[in-house]
């Protein structure tokens, strides 16, 4: 799984408040919000479940009650987004967005698809754009986000800048002391390093490249446990993976 994955603000359960049930079709109520809200809680309940064809249907009702309902159509281009649907995606993303264009989750997760499709001045914008609420309770995210997008861009400093802001905000986002771990290593900064990676381990699961940085660091350190541990895991967990082969080329 590609770590930018873990910088995504899901949408399900937050756009609108109460219980989600996907045992029965909303009844048309006399309240036209009323039956759009069921008709949106029912799409994301099947969404949460995994039932992307089954969400399509009472989501579509809900437009054809309210076309420019952003809840609906940022719940719809996440369907289509796992579907891999992208062009369809895209069009409800930018429909969500030009109903509601300051709202700073859908601005977030519109730059998560298009770091994603590697639109990455795009992407950037939007995180931009979203970073800009002081208020956003997931602002820290936006920002990691924005450091994603410019090391995807090779621009190093603004990077480094951006997840040190997301760090400012939150001290335990996983990505960023990750991010801030490789970046210090490549500049030979061992020991910020070795403390941006040792909290980041605190806070998140190991991927094979995130363990080999573990095993560098570690032996830089001559903490010969940590580095075995790492070691064992990354050729227990990902024999095949590009990073295991360089832990064996190295030993």
């Amino acid at each position: 799984m590609r770590r930018t994955n873990l910088a995504v603000t899901l949408l399900l359960g937050l756009m609108l408040s109460g219980c989600v049930t996907t045992s029965d079709q909303p009844q048309r109520a006399k309240d036209p919000d009323a039956a759009r809200d069921a008709y949106i809680q029912l799409g994301l309940g099947y969404l949460q479940q995994g039932e992307t064809e089954s969400a399509k249907a009472p989501l579509s009702e809900a437009l054809k009650i309210d076309p420019g309902s952003a809840s609906a159509n940022i719940a719809l281009a996440m369907v289509f987004q796992r579907e891999g649907e992208y062009e369809s995606a895209d069009k409800h993303f930018r429909a969500a967005q030009a109903s509601d264009p300051n709202n700073p989750r859908i601005l977030n997760n519109y730059g998560v698809f298009l770091l994603n499709q590697e639109r990455y001045p795009e992407a950037l914008e939007a995180f931009q754009k979203a970073a800009q609420d002081n208020f956003y309770g997931e602002r820290s995210r936006v920002f990691e986000n924005l450091g994603l997008t410019y090391a995807r861009m090779g621009q190093v400093e603004e990077a480094k800048g951006s997840f040190e802001r997301a760090l400012r905000l939150n001290s335990r986002q996983p990505l960023a002391l990750l991010e801030m771990a490789k970046i210090e290593f490549t500049a030979q900064n061992y020991v910020p390093a070795w403390e941006y990676y040792r909290n980041f381990t605190e806070y998140s699961g190991q991927d094979a490249e995130s363990l080999w940085l573990g095993v560098r660091l570690a032996r830089r350190f001559e903490d010969h446990n940590r580095a075995a541990s790492y070691a064992l895991q990354l050729r227990r967990l990902y024999p095949a993976s590009a990073q295991a082969q360089a832990l064996e080329a190295s030993e």
